[in-house]
């Protein structure tokens, strides 16, 4: 028998598996309301889109340098300037492909295999399959509603030989934020004991009750980003890195084999994101509105205890009261009421069982629909 690597033997991406169910049941006719993907529910801006038609009339759209073109990782570090009052070098600017190519390139240059890297449960799974597959360990810390989902201090202090900490804030699956204070209190303990501290800043921009804190202050972490969320670019594939000074050489050595370099259209057109912001800023107006929505309307449909929602456009509800099996839930709400959700497993392998996310990244009319379906249901 030929070998097959144990590398792939890795726990699916729930998500994708409930949006392939969602779209066969589309396709054969059912009307569905997709609440499982965390997908802007607009286009690219159309500065973009008429940016990318500018660069297929004119540019010959060959390889780019492996960092990133620089007038891009330019505009990024004006972009800390701009939104944080931060100063951030562009020689510091990584553009990769999406955030996870900035995860997985930052990872292999600054762990090895058998590293130890602590993140909160719940939390995005791909980041602890793709640090499986890496051989570095994912160390959950089971952080509860109260905790705001997201790691303490005091979790860390409990926990031997980590090597790493990621923090998202705005979290997904959660929507939940860390403080400025909390942000710098986990940064001062990770420079202290030597653990890298990497920040997942991807909903940056998507807030609703306090300012995002960026990470990009403290010389030694990791900053992830990408235009994925706020700039509703998803499918351009297209995130950045800010990286301390020892990660960048390998970094880029790492992305000349790996990648050779993003997709030369989605960095020029992602130049033109930053111009933007009228457009963005709508459209966080009506995730704000969604948010507020379902915020009233889901403890009419017994979905009385969720977590705060500070950003990002996701609702995490504990359905304990309802269920002991959130997969068969959601796949019965699914087939019954065409309402697609994400069963909490994705995101907490020891509790998830008890939760559901609900993302609002749709359409105002398209979440209402859903909100007025799951009340029928339920009842």
């Amino acid at each position: 028998m030929i070998k097959v690597a144990q590398r792939g033997n890795i726990p699916s991406f729930i998500v994708m598996d409930v949006m392939r169910a969602a779209n066969e049941r589309e396709k054969a006719g059912a009307e569905i309301l997709h609440m499982e993907v965390g997908q802007p529910g607009t286009s690219a801006p159309a500065g973009v889109i008429a940016a990318a038609h500018k660069a297929l009339d004119s540019q010959r759209l060959g390889y780019t340098e492996a960092l990133g073109i620089p007038e891009l990782r330019a505009r990024i570090a004006r972009h800390y300037r701009d939104f944080y009052g931060q100063a951030v070098s562009a020689e510091n600017i990584v553009v990769t492909t999406g955030s996870s190519g900035a995860f997985l390139v930052a990872s292999l240059a600054a762990f090895e295999a058998g590293d130890r890297i602590a993140l909160a449960s719940p939390s995005y799974p791909a980041y602890r399959n793709m640090m499986t597959a890496l051989g570095i360990e994912p160390v959950l810390l089971p952080t509860t509603m109260a905790e705001r989902f997201q790691p303490t201090v005091e979790h860390l202090s409990q926990l031997p030989d980590i090597a790493g900490l990621i923090v998202n804030s705005p979290t997904n699956p959660a929507g939940t934020m860390v403080s400025p204070a909390q942000l710098a209190s986990l940064a001062s303990y990770c420079h202290t004991h030597g653990i890298r501290l990497i920040s997942d800043e991807i909903y940056h921009g998507i807030t609703f009750t306090m300012p995002a804190a960026t990470a990009a202050v403290y010389d030694d972490a990791i900053v992830i980003n990408s235009f994925s969320k706020y700039f509703s670019m998803t499918g351009w594939r297209i995130g950045w890195a800010v990286l301390p000074d020892d990660l960048l050489r390998p970094v880029e050595r790492l992305l000349q084999n790996f990648f050779i370099s993003v997709p030369t259209l989605s960095q020029l057109a992602a130049l033109a994101a930053f111009d933007c912001h009228d457009e963005l800023r709508a459209n966080v107006s009506v995730y704000a509105r969604n948010r507020e929505l379902l915020l009233d309307c889901l403890p009419k449909a017994g979905f009385e205890r969720l977590a705060p929602v500070d950003g990002a456009f996701y609702i995490y509800a504990d359905v304990s009261t309802l269920t002991n099996d959130s997969t068969d839930f959601c796949a019965r709400m699914l087939d019954e009421i065409g309402v697609a959700a994400t069963p909490g497993l994705d995101f907490d392998p020891q509790r998830g069982n008890q939760f559901a996310r609900f993302s609002f990244a749709g359409s105002e009319p398209e979440i209402a629909a859903a909100a007025s379906r799951l009340i029928a249901w339920r009842r």
